[in-house]
């Protein structure tokens, strides 16, 4: 079995080179291979110095695609090259990722449950971060399970058998988010507790522009989630509206009271409201349909099992 390590790496390798070194430390017995992607698209000179080591295999795509895109599109090129039962750790190559939660990771998708198999997700209990971005991340996690019904306590930090991944990574939704793909698809997954690292070297480059992307992304696997709680968002405003026009007319024409003007402006603006959701409730239905759809694309293409 061969352990295959994936990891992004932008302007870090200094970070990188630790990195690898610490997780031979922890897989020694094993002789993990590294395949990094390249996310400046040939921009670090630095990159190349990898190439002494022979346990490395370095990607480059045409252009910055981002960590999350990045680790899909190695996954991708690799998994050709996988046997069906090695295993796939990814991993972000700043530190944070901690090689010394490997053995756990990898000990979760050994011989699951009846033979099942699963991914192994780093669950964060400790985060080392500034007040400003735990609070931000605390409504990003409370917007995330509003919208999607789903609780975010991991990122790339995972780990999968070989067989899996050939398998699951077809799937269009990895195209939006590597992470968030993997809880929208209702593969099988065990949470391993990791505390969250230290970086090695330097600082982050990860922007506010760019952790907004992110996090937009994320929710991007779960549009047909999404759409099923907004349209009954939609649909309750709409039978709101209307109940509201029916109750205040009856009052006009059976009751012969006087309907007072801000009734009436309560009225209209709960009619509006209501074609909005109509609107929006197609619109939805239709993304929703789209959707279910693009998950079938090409899937006649692959292999049939057994």
């Amino acid at each position: 079995m061969t352990t295959w390590i994936v990891t992004p790496v932008y302007r870090d390798v200094s970070s990188f080179e630790i990195l690898r070194e610490r997780i031979l430390e922890e897989l020694r017995e094993s002789s993990p291979r590294f395949v990094v992607i390249d996310d400046t698209a040939g921009q670090d000179a630095q990159i190349e110095s990898l190439r002494r080591h022979r346990d490395v295999t370095i990607l480059r795509p045409p252009f910055n695609l981002g960590h999350q895109r990045a680790i899909v599109y190695a996954l991708r090129k690799i998994v050709p090259r996988v046997g069906g039962d090695d295993a796939i750790v990814t991993l972000d190559a700043d530190g944070e990722d901690r090689p010394s939660d490997l053995p756990q990771l990898l000990a979760a998708i050994e011989g699951g449950a009846g033979g099942r198999e699963k991914v192994a997700l780093a669950r964060r209990t400790r985060r080392r971060e500034s007040l400003r971005f735990k609070v931000m991340y605390l409504l990003f996690r409370i917007l995330f399970r509003g919208l999607t019904g789903t609780t975010v306590r991991s990122g790339n930090f995972a780990a999968m058998p070989g067989s899996l991944a050939k398998r699951v990574l077809l799937h269009p939704s990895f195209d939006l988010s590597y992470s968030s793909a993997i809880l929208a698809l209702d593969i099988p997954i065990e949470h391993v507790p990791c505390e969250r690292g230290k970086r090695y070297e330097g600082r982050s480059k990860m922007t506010f522009g760019r952790l907004s992307m992110h996090g937009l992304r994320m929710l991007m696997p779960f549009t047909d989630r999404i759409a099923i709680r907004a349209l009954g968002v939609f649909v309750a405003s709409l039978v709101l509206g209307a109940l509201l026009a029916l109750v205040v007319a009856g009052i006009k024409l059976f009751a012969g009271s006087t309907v007072p003007g801000w009734a009436s402006f309560t009225v209209l603006g709960a009619l509006i409201v209501s074609l909005v959701a109509l609107g929006n409730f197609v619109s939805l239905f239709v993304l929703f349909s789209q959707t279910r759809a693009v998950s079938l694309a090409n899937i006649e293409e692959l292999p049939e099992e057994g």
